[in-house]
């Protein structure tokens, strides 16, 4: 359990330090990035928090859906706004467009790292994704088409707000797929684990 808990929050919190990056470099936003931005530059809120208000929303979709949230759905709902916030305060804003390239490089990597990590914790998903799974399950259309449609939809919306979408997001379109599915085996917590933890708990 100590394993599971400090690999679901270390993940987030690199999660949002990942997205941090992608704002500094200014190249480019994942699809929902595109969206929070896009929604921050039209209100007084900053990205993280409309990362968290969007997340608490999405949540809440989770009820029709007869989706049941864990640990780790509540926690990146909180965790990742409030990591990406501390890091962009932190983070230098970078003008030599080498530096934002390095940037928007190392951040496709260290977010799929994070994700596998989050995900491999086995606390259940984050909201978006389960928003996805939900809808694939009520409406008995596949994965590629309901997960397109949705990240088209709110890139589209964000990108219209105001959003930045450029070569990181495709980038991160092309990369991270193909990077959590061969970094997620490594991070997934073995199931055997799991049951040894609780007996070792009782």
């Amino acid at each position: 359990m100590t394993r599971r808990l400090l690999q679901l929050y270390l993940g987030l919190v690199l999660y949002g330090f990942s997205m941090a990056l992608m704002v500094e470099a200014e190249l480019g936003l994942d699809p929902w990035d595109v969206l929070h931005q896009g929604v921050a530059t039209r209100t007084p809120l900053s990205i993280g928090v409309v990362t968290i208000a969007v997340g608490a929303a999405v949540l809440l979709a989770w009820i029709p859906l007869r989706q049941r949230p864990g640990l780790g759905t509540v926690s990146n709902v909180i965790v990742i706004g409030l990591a990406m916030d501390a890091s962009i305060a932190l983070l230098p804003a970078p003008e030599p467009l080498a530096v934002r390239i390095a940037f928007m490089l190392s951040a496709v990597p260290l977010n799929a790292v994070a994700t596998a990590a989050y995900i491999g914790a086995r606390f259940g998903p984050g909201p978006r994704d389960g928003l996805m799974t939900g809808l694939v399950r009520r409406t008995g259309r596949s994965v590629r088409l309901v997960r397109t449609s949705i990240e088209l939809t709110v890139l589209a919306t964000g990108w219209l707000l105001g959003g930045t979408a450029g070569v990181g997001t495709v980038v991160y379109a092309v990369l991270i797929g193909p990077l959590v599915h061969a970094l997620l085996p490594r991070l997934r917590v073995p199931e055997r684990e799991r049951v040894d933890s609780v007996v070792g708990e009782t």
